[in-house]
């Protein structure tokens, strides 16, 4: 079984689970043992999915400005969840394959495989809410048939990138392809970087 056959069934067990409830409130209850790439695949997935509707929820044009400027700041400290979630994951491929002999002439990806593996778990939400425009009682004939040819691309897309992800893991694997992990240097949430913040110090 390849790494992205293993993932994705993860992802959608983390949207189906949350769509339980739908509700961006929701406790995580992740059935996996933590410390496992599985337990980091469904955290990872459940931070995108709560994210994605906190992103509908917050373009409602009569939400109140206070409450968008707590949702904004909210999605802010999600995207860092995801960003230490991606990161976790390349440490976990990192450690996988740091004993593999890199042969002459091998090459970088132009990403990490966990940055390529966030790619696929954005794309599972993207397939499943667009199969949920398909599938709508209320939509029109055409919206349906619009959706549906999107939702062909997007499923053309997740065949695509699986590829991609597993090739690029099994070129890691034989010494073809080489990894480093970059850690995110995110000024704008760091109070030495960023000067609005560190002109109040």
């Amino acid at each position: 079984m390849s790494f992205t056959q293993r993932a994705y069934p993860i992802f959608e067990q983390a949207i189906g689970d949350y769509h339980v409830h739908d509700n961006v409130d929701e406790p995580m209850a992740n059935p996996y043992e933590q410390g496992t790439i599985e337990h980091d695949l469904y955290t990872k997935n459940w931070i995108d999915t709560v994210q994605w509707h906190l992103e509908d929820i917050v373009r409602d044009p009569d939400i109140d400005p206070k409450e968008a400027l707590t949702l904004k700041r909210r999605i802010d400290r999600s995207n860092q969840d995801r960003t230490d979630l991606v990161e976790r994951i390349d440490s976990w491929f990192w450690t996988k394959y740091k004993d593999v002999e890199v042969k002459e002439g091998a090459t970088i990806n132009t990403e990490s495989p966990a940055w390529a593996v966030d790619r696929l778990s954005i794309l599972a939400l993207k397939i499943y809410h667009m199969k949920e425009q398909v599938e709508r009682g209320d939509a029109s004939a055409e919206h349906k048939a619009t959706c549906q040819k999107k939702l062909d691309v997007l499923l053309e897309q997740r065949k695509d990138l699986s590829t991609a992800i597993d090739q690029l893991l099994e070129d890691i694997e034989a010494g073809r392809k080489y990894m480093k992990v970059y850690k995110q240097m995110k000024m704008y949430n760091d109070v030495d970087t960023n000067p609005v913040l560190y002109r109040k110090k």
